[in-house]
């Protein structure tokens, strides 16, 4: 069985060093030959809250061959019709890929090798890519986790497999309700990577700031009242349900809201947005997809998201250079 990760910045990296660890040959594919040449030389470094090197196969795009029984994606969403029908050609004839995507990826993918061919995977931890081959596990250890599901009422027979793989770095929780895992995570990227990116700060500042609060926690009741709306029954994360946590109906709920969100994100206090990692590097960010995603969905049920409507705003602002991730941008929620 060949086994690929396509797009293996910080997260891929990581997770194919933990595989790689395990004795389980998996290929790392990534464009930025600087990062291919340290991981092929010096192997997969592996810093902050763990701490290891691992030797590991890495490549570019330019030298795949052959096909795959398992993608793990993790390219930027805004690329997929691109990536995802380039990587068709070196998928099995029953292969799988797996999309580690923020947002709501599944279905663009499934229009390009069909349904039975996808699954999808939300990741519960985060990282950062600090030079070449060396990645940064900002997430505490007991923190990693999967959330593994389907599009499809029948399964890819190679689902066994690919929770054993993810098993070898975390705890794998199979969702039956797949989209309602979906929007468990794209809650917490609306709110705490949108205002990572807003603000210039990890999450962890994002909630101690206590004006950001606020809009965090405004980000997090849009996502909660919207599925509610669209029928959407949003599933726990790590066995916590954010549902019940962190929505409110008065006042006196509301101030309890505001007190659980720096203790409910303390686990990944560390953890920098990767759009705000893109903005850094003067990339586009896939905020469209994120915040975007709550703001298309909210049109469709006929439900108004304006704070996630001003995140997708100020990071479209900041992108063309209009403005700069800061506190300062607090003053466009008032």
């Amino acid at each position: 069985m060949r086994i690929a990760i396509y797009g293996a910045g910080s997260l891929g990296t990581i997770l194919g060093a933990y595989i790689s660890r395990a004795g389980v040959e998996i290929e790392l594919i990534n464009r930025n030959k600087a990062h291919v040449e340290a991981l092929q030389t010096k192997g997969a470094q592996v810093v902050g809250t763990v701490q290891f090197t691992q030797k590991v196969v890495a490549y570019t795009p330019a030298e795949m061959s052959g096909t795959y029984d398992i993608i793990f994606l993790m390219t930027k969403q805004q690329h997929n019709a691109e990536v995802v029908s380039s990587l068709k050609e070196y998928l099995a004839e029953d292969g799988v890929i797996v999309t580690f995507q923020n947002g709501l990826p599944e279905m663009q993918i499934a229009d390009i090798v069909g349904e039975e061919r996808v699954l999808g995977c939300a990741v519960a931890w985060g990282a950062t890519l600090k030079q070449a081959g060396v990645c940064e596990l900002t997430s505490s250890p007991d923190a990693l986790s999967f959330s593994l599901g389907a599009i499809s009422s029948s399964r890819s027979h190679h689902f066994a497999r690919v929770k054993e793989l993810l098993e070898l770095m975390g705890k794998v929780d199979v969702e039956e309700n797949f989209i309602g895992t979906r929007w468990s995570k794209l809650l917490i990227n609306a709110s705490f990577s949108g205002m990572s990116a807003v603000l210039g700060c990890t999450f962890g500042e994002a909630a101690g700031e206590r004006r950001s609060r606020r809009v965090v926690q405004a980000l997090i009741k849009e996502c909660i009242d919207v599925c509610r709306v669209g029928g959407i029954r949003i599933e726990p994360v790590q066995g916590k349900d954010i549902v019940k946590l962190l929505d409110y109906s008065n006042p006196v709920k509301k101030a309890i809201s505001s007190l659980i969100i720096p203790i409910a994100i303390r686990k990944h206090a560390r953890l920098k947005a990767s759009m705000l990692q893109d903005i850094e590097k003067g990339k586009l960010t896939e905020v469209d997809a994120i915040n975007g995603a709550v703001s298309n969905f909210g049109r469709r049920v006929g439900f108004p998201t304006p704070v996630n409507d001003k995140v997708v705003e100020i990071i479209h602002r900041i992108e063309r250079g209009e403005l700069r991730p800061g506190l300062d941008n607090l003053k466009y929620f008032i």
